[in-house]
């Protein structure tokens, strides 16, 4: 079995939805298990991190950069950086913001960053830019185009039983597919 560990932060529950959609695309795929762990409950959650073969880290992106909320929990894991306990794991992410740009590209960088002082390996899109052509839609699979990890979008007057948007949900299952198949490649060398 491939395990894979979904760890986010959600103030609005957005960021929740979009971290239901990864953990939804990642368990169709044979052989796969996924927890899906709140940064309010890591406190036992621990081992399911340790023993997960790819952690996906997401939050919403405030002022520029993850939640305070999550930022805790990446304070929280120097004990596990410092023994390198996390070494060789697969490392992704997601963020959702209210603009379409929303600086969630900082998110993912600073989830990057993070990852690889823990000396995890990072897994991209690996998705084609939607929405980018005059053929083009909002329905597009990756409507706003990032490779590094998931941006997804939700309009700031909309509760997440409306926002993100289908596309960013199918989005959002699509990637959590790519992490687990490639989690599961890499298990299977």
């Amino acid at each position: 079995m491939t395990k894979i560990a979904v760890v986010y932060h959600s103030g609005y529950g957005h960021t929740q939805k979009v971290a239901e959609g990864v953990a939804r695309g990642a368990a169709t795929v044979e052989g796969t298990t996924v927890t899906l762990i709140s940064v309010g409950d890591i406190e036992t959650s621990w081992y399911a991190l340790d023993e997960a073969d790819a952690i996906i880290f997401g939050s919403p992106t405030y002022m520029g950069s993850s939640s305070a909320k999550f930022k805790e929990f990446v304070d929280a894991t120097s004990g596990r950086w410092m023994k390198q306990a996390w070494k060789d794991k697969l490392a992704a992410g997601f963020t959702n913001s209210g603009s379409m740009s929303g600086d969630k590209l900082t998110t993912l960088v600073q989830f990057a960053t993070f990852a690889a002082q823990h000396s995890m390996l990072w897994v991209g899109t690996g998705m084609m830019p939607g929405n980018n052509h005059s053929g083009g839609s909002v329905e597009d699979n990756n409507r706003l185009g990032s490779s590094l990890g998931l941006m997804t979008q939700s309009n700031v007057d909309q509760g997440p039983d409306v926002a993100p948007p289908g596309s960013d949900i199918r989005t959002a299952e699509a990637f959590g597919v790519r992490v687990a198949q490639t989690a599961a490649r890499i298990a299977k060398a």
